[in-house]
């Protein structure tokens, strides 16, 4: 599904998001993997379409900077949405976790296809769409998401494809270690708190009492307004581990609520959840850790989680 040798003439003249043209135009990495997914995105939809007989709309503004979303009709008139993406590390096993999921709290795949670096779902539309962000007041979308993960925690089916909430942490430790000693003063969090940051992202997975199917990505942006279920999750990248890593993604993205009070929205989680509240907070402390370099508000709510 790639074409060698193409230049950007046809991703001008395609219609992008506008997150995924930012990127586009950002692009530096000649020759990369991403670059050359990009480059052929326009022949992939193209492709896509015919494969799955597909009339599609416009993509979905803004949209993200790997995949390409669109909403589509088939030959039964079926109104379906399209996902064109870029396979990178972070989206495997998509599809997977939506199969296993099935539809139950989830939004369910019709169909799915992977060529080299390019993957594609074809999904059940969410209508009306609205994002959780847009619809509900912070204390309902807490609820709304809570709800959402106690049927999502579901344990993975044999044999299943999925990787392990330790390897993801591990990875992502190890990415935090070489931006920390990289990174000006300014942007550190305090020697002794970034150590027993990363100790407990690399040691919480191996002391859970529980290991289900994570979606690892819940947040506010990711569950939209449905007819079949009155809210479905959408963008999962599952993991198999411990589920009180789960509600910290949904936590990050209130940067208000969580510099105001971070221990009492985590505990607010907690509640809801029925999770155990000390490794709800070492989680997020541990989160904040290993986003604090990237993210500089998070080196005062980690101090303010330190254990």
């Amino acid at each position: 599904m790639h074409r060698s040798g193409a230049d950007n003439a046809s991703v001008r003249d395609f219609e992008l998001p506008v997150n995924l043209a930012r990127a586009a135009a950002e692009a530096n990495d000649t020759g990369s993997p991403r670059l050359a997914w990009l480059t052929a995105l326009p022949e992939i939809v193209g492709e896509l379409a015919r494969r799955w007989t597909l009339d599609l709309g416009p993509p979905f503004q803004p949209g993200g900077v790997a995949s390409w979303v669109a909403p589509a009709t088939d030959t039964s008139g079926a109104y379906l949405v399209l996902k064109a993406g870029w396979r990178h590390g972070e989206a495997l096993h998509e599809a997977d976790g939506l199969l296993a999921w099935d539809g139950h709290g989830a939004v369910r795949l019709v169909d799915s296809l992977v060529v080299g670096d390019a993957s594609a779902l074809l999904l059940e539309a969410c209508e009306p769409g609205t994002a959780l962000s847009e619809a509900l007041p912070p204390p309902e979308q807490d609820v709304v998401v809570a709800r959402l993960l106690r049927r999502l925690w579901i344990d993975p089916p044999p044999d299943h494809p999925f990787r392990t909430l330790h390897s993801m942490c591990g990875w992502w430790a190890d990415e935090f270690d070489h931006k920390y000693v990289t990174a000006p003063d300014a942007l550190r969090v305090d020697p002794g708190i970034a150590r027993h940051g990363m100790e407990l992202f690399r040691g919480l997975p191996g002391t859970a009492a529980r290991s289900v199917l994570l979606c690892t990505d819940l947040h506010h942006g990711n569950v939209l307004a449905a007819q079949r279920e009155p809210w479905l999750m959408i963008d999962p990248k599952p993991y198999v581990g411990d589920p009180t890593y789960d509600p910290v993604q949904h936590v990050l993205n209130f940067p208000d609520r969580l510099t105001a009070d971070p221990i009492g929205l985590a505990d607010r989680m907690s509640l809801l959840l029925d999770l155990d509240r000390v490794r709800v907070r070492q989680w997020l402390f541990a989160r904040c850790v290993q986003e604090s370099v990237d993210q500089p508000y998070l080196r005062r709510v980690a101090t303010a989680l330190a254990p």
